[in-house]
């Protein structure tokens, strides 16, 4: 009984190591860091005061020998407004998205999420992901090519393109873009757009010279900004790809902040991108095509992150016409759609855009169960309840093994007593007469274990499956709580908000982490306590300890680990009876209160 009391209390450690890590160490280093973000940003909006507020930003004049990207910009920007009205634009209207593309670059730089806020409120603003690069949050993407003198000035930054007619660009209304340059080629680009957030650019080059010319298609997503929320240990925020058989690749920015430039090497098919938490840019480029992949950072002017590609070169005899087509995702990370487009466009990995973790084959599948239930009762925290009863219905087999081998490990214990007053304090005879025992009676002192040990990946793939998805993302469950994904924001140390006053972020401790604690306890006290002082005071204070840590995880995911306690203390209770060993619950809770319990 001792020997299994100190694999649950190693168990229970490692998980309280693991949860002290997020609450000391993970929480303060982001309140740094977005401390240290939020002067960076204040010493820049500084440096455009001082400078007047005017921005000119110079990219490669031309695309002809190196791919635009290193050229310096300015230090100074401006507003929103002022940077749309800088060129034409063709307006972007669909169920999802709003916003333009610019005609100078045919550059995407300006686009809204309709159907996510910034806030829980939903009067708040819509979510605004993509912003010309003069504003303080610059972050763009565009597709063009690299040429020759032979070539003349081929589509890149500053080219301006006509758009034949005029309209805007709908889920069922593609533009068309020419473009004629001074060797006499013409490119004619189409671009359209599906009901949520792919693009589809189809470029067709007709060489009208009398002689080949080879040119190099190239993609870039540029940003100048990194998240206001730095990501954590959890998930990755920064540059991404899979990179055909060099496979997934994900580099943080830190890392080009050091390096300047990563570049993986050649690659056939794939995609690569920038992914934040819950939206992103990726590229896909012609799947059939090798290409090269940088993730860079420029310090000249106005420090930018881009994750950019080239391609082979193309030859184009002379008359002849060509097609490549390359295509551009922004928007949010919603779980079906990235795999509707992994499947419709054949995308390698492209699911990877969601950081499912190490334990992806996990991870994913409780998603899709949870969505399951979600589309079903619509709402997500019901969806949780269920989905613990399906997995302590699978766990059913093992947690029967476990309460059932405790049982018989309390029916044991006198016999046990009578081995340790037989042998003393001759550890090697005690403990081979106890394994004697178990071997007769049929015990296995380790069952317990087991089923602990599997149920943290459970935790963990809910905690992550709560903070990465979208999904999850202001998703309420029923009375204060209006987002799961975000911690209980009620507090007892102003009794729940009856009192007028704010408390400090540590003595957040909402109802949902104090219901968590009591059925924690409760649990905890379905068994003897333990004899041994040590391991009896921390399963005094474990779930004291866990209630002021568990305030700051997500509420969804405090909310599982009640309802799961709720469960196992049903469960354990109906086997103990089933078993004919007395429940310690009530015992030890008189016992708390003075009353020492009768000897059964």
């Amino acid at each position: 009984m001792e020997k299994n009391r100190n694999y649950f209390v190693a168990i229970a450690l490692s998980v309280l190591i693991l949860v002290a890590w997020q609450f000391l160490y993970v929480n303060p280093k982001l309140e740094k860091d977005r401390a240290a973000l939020e002067a960076q940003q204040a010493a820049q909006t500084q440096q455009t005061t001082t400078s007047g507020g005017t921005t000119t930003t110079t990219t490669a004049t031309g695309t002809n020998g190196a791919l635009p990207g290193g050229a310096a910009t300015t230090a100074t920007t401006e507003t929103r407004e002022t940077a749309l009205a800088r060129s034409s634009r063709i307006e972007i209207d669909t169920p999802s998205l709003s916003g333009s593309i610019s005609l100078t670059g045919a550059r995407f730089d300006d686009l809204k999420l309709k159907e996510f806020h910034e806030t829980v409120d939903k009067t708040s603003p819509i979510i605004t992901l993509l912003s010309p690069a003069e504003t303080e949050h610059g972050y763009f993407a565009e597709v063009g090519y690299v040429g020759s003198d032979a070539t003349g000035t081929v589509p890149g930054p500053q080219t301006v393109w006509t758009q034949d007619g005029a309209g805007k660009l709908t889920q069922t209304t593609p533009v068309k873009l020419t473009f004629t340059n001074d060797k006499n080629i013409t490119f004619t680009r189409t671009i359209s757009v599906d009901e949520h957030y792919m693009f589809t650019i189809s470029d067709s080059i007709e060489n009208r010279t009398d002689a080949a010319v080879a040119l190099s298609p190239y993609g870039r997503a540029t940003r100048f900004f990194k998240p206001t929320d730095p990501s954590v240990y959890v998930l990755h925020e920064g540059f991404i790809g899979v990179l055909g058989d060099l496979g997934l690749h994900e580099v943080k920015y830190t890392t080009t902040e050091d390096d300047t430039t990563v570049a993986p090497g050649k690659a056939t098919g794939g995609w690569l991108g920038i992914t934040d938490k819950y939206w992103a840019t990726a590229l896909v480029p012609p799947q059939a095509t090798p290409y090269e992949t940088r993730f860079s950072y420029f310090k000249d002017g106005r420090p930018r992150y881009q994750a950019d590609y080239r391609q082979d070169d193309v030859s184009i005899a002379p008359g002849q016409t060509i097609e490549v087509k390359n295509l551009f995702f922004g928007g949010a990370k919603e779980v079906p759609i990235i795999d509707q487009y992994e499947t419709a466009y054949a995308i390698p990995q492209f699911d990877l855009m969601i950081d499912w973790g190490w334990f992806w084959f996990f991870t994913k599948p409780m998603f899709q169960l949870m969505d399951f239930f979600y589309r079903y009762f619509g709402n997500f925290g019901i969806a949780i309840l269920i989905t613990t009863i399906v997995v302590k219905g699978l766990f059913f087999p093992l947690a029967n093994k476990q309460y059932a081998s405790m049982a018989n490990m309390k029916k044991m214990q006198p016999k046990m007593e009578e081995l340790k007053a037989k042998h003393g304090d001759d550890r090697m005879a005690l403990q081979q007469a106890m394994m004697q025992l178990y071997k007769e009676e049929k015990i296995n002192p380790l069952a317990g274990c087991w089923p602990i040990l599997l149920q943290i990946p459970v935790f963990f793939a809910l905690y992550k499956v709560i903070y990465v998805t979208i999904e999850m993302r202001h998703a309420p469950f029923f009375g204060w709580i209006r987002d799961l994904s975000a911690p209980d924001p009620t507090s007892l140390f102003n009794l729940f908000g009856l009192l007028p006053y704010d408390v400090p972020h540590f003595l957040m401790i909402g109802v949902w982490p104090i219901v968590m604690g009591i059925t924690m306890f409760l649990q905890m006290r379905m068994n003897p306590t333990p004899p041994d002082p040590t391991q009896a005071m921390i399963f005094t204070w474990m779930p004291l300890v866990f209630t002021f840590m568990l305030a700051t995880f997500p509420a969804g995911l405090v909310i599982y680990w009640a309802w799961n306690n709720t469960l196992s203390i049903i469960q354990q209770g109906i086997i103990m009876k089933r078993h004919g060993v007395k429940i310690e619950l009530f015992d030890n809770l008189k016992g708390l209160f003075g009353n020492k319990p009768k000897p059964s």
